[in-house]
């Protein structure tokens, strides 16, 4: 006797709006700037911090900061363009990328925005346990020249942080370990190399984070070790977010039941749509659910051949 698949009940995705998903975008960015802001750190163990990353990659020869940032000074039409894109791009590109998902690539959008915000929350764990000097805050005799600064005259910066004018009192210039400008740029890389569809965007998928590792060094804004830092909390992050996911689920199904979607339990998907086979049969018919008032049911071609046998008989 055939048998029926019951449905299984699952729930559709939630509908993406656009009035539920900038509030929550603009929240995260907010704790972001607030916890860079509110977790400043004892300065001295910052500079300890700095010193000690600084002497683990001279250790492993791997000091990369000091020859692109004498390079970057030494040239200013490296210097200057390098010092719009550590102050601007980040805040262009990525929500750039969001709005392209969530226009075009909307299947993809909640979990490379719930990747983007899970990596953000580790970054600040990081900002708050490991308060870090960048190579341009510390002495000169370590040879680092803080190119913001020394280029402020071009750009809206002022000469103690990449902030406007004035409003460099109002950053945390010690949250440099995780570089989250690397992280959110192989981030943005990785959306664009996954989803887009022609080789220029997949090119600057590639180029746009390695362009950002080297630029963030050049400027003396982060260490090496932060670069790498940046990209393994994405890549913690990237393994989080289905988990972050799913706790998120749960959490508006119990604080808001009527908003979450239910399956429509009418509908199952039964995959015989009335198609079944009988014994011998390698191709299944279709049949009638119901037979005509007197008729007989209907025998299969193998039945009718052993009745004529019978009566031959």
């Amino acid at each position: 006797m055939p048998t029926e698949t019951p449905s299984t009940g699952a729930v559709p995705p939630t509908r993406l709006r656009w009035w539920t998903e900038l509030p929550l975008i603009l929240l995260v960015y907010g704790c972001y700037s607030a916890g860079r802001l509110l977790v400043r750190g004892d300065v001295a163990s910052a500079v300890d911090h700095g010193l000690a990353i600084l002497r683990i990659e001279n250790t492993l020869h791997i000091n990369a900061e000091n020859p692109l940032n004498r390079l970057f000074t030494r040239e200013p039409w490296l210097g200057v363009p390098a010092d719009f894109w550590y102050a601007s791009l980040h805040y262009l590109i990525t929500p750039a990328i969001l709005i392209w998902l969530f226009r075009a690539r909307s299947a993809h959008y909640r979990r490379a925005r719930t990747w983007l915000m899970t990596s953000t929350f580790i970054g600040l764990i990081g900002f708050t346990l490991l308060p870090t000097c960048p190579p341009r805050l510390l002495a000169a005799g370590h040879g680092f020249v803080d190119t913001m600064a020394h280029y402020s005259s071009y750009g809206w910066w002022g000469g103690d942080a990449s902030a406007p004018r004035g409003l460099g009192g109002m950053t945390n210039q010690y949250a440099a370990m995780p570089s989250l400008h690397v992280g959110w740029a192989l981030w943005c890389g990785v959306m664009l190399w996954r989803h887009s569809g022609t080789r220029a965007a997949k090119i600057l998928g590639v180029a746009y984070p390695l362009g950002t590792a080297l630029v963030v060094m050049g400027t003396a804004n982060h260490y090496l070790l932060d670069a790498v830092a940046g990209v393994a909390v994405m890549g913690v992050g990237h393994l989080l977010a289905p988990r972050v996911m799913r706790v998120l689920d749960r959490a508006r199904a119990r604080l808001f039941p009527r908003l979450t979607p239910v399956a429509d339990a009418t509908v199952s998907p039964i995959v015989s749509g009335g198609c079944q086979t009988s014994a011998g049969e390698r191709i299944p018919r279709q049949r009638e659910s119901r037979l005509d008032a007197g008729a007989e049911p209907d025998t299969s071609p193998s039945d009718e051949g052993e009745g004529a046998a019978a009566t031959a008989r």
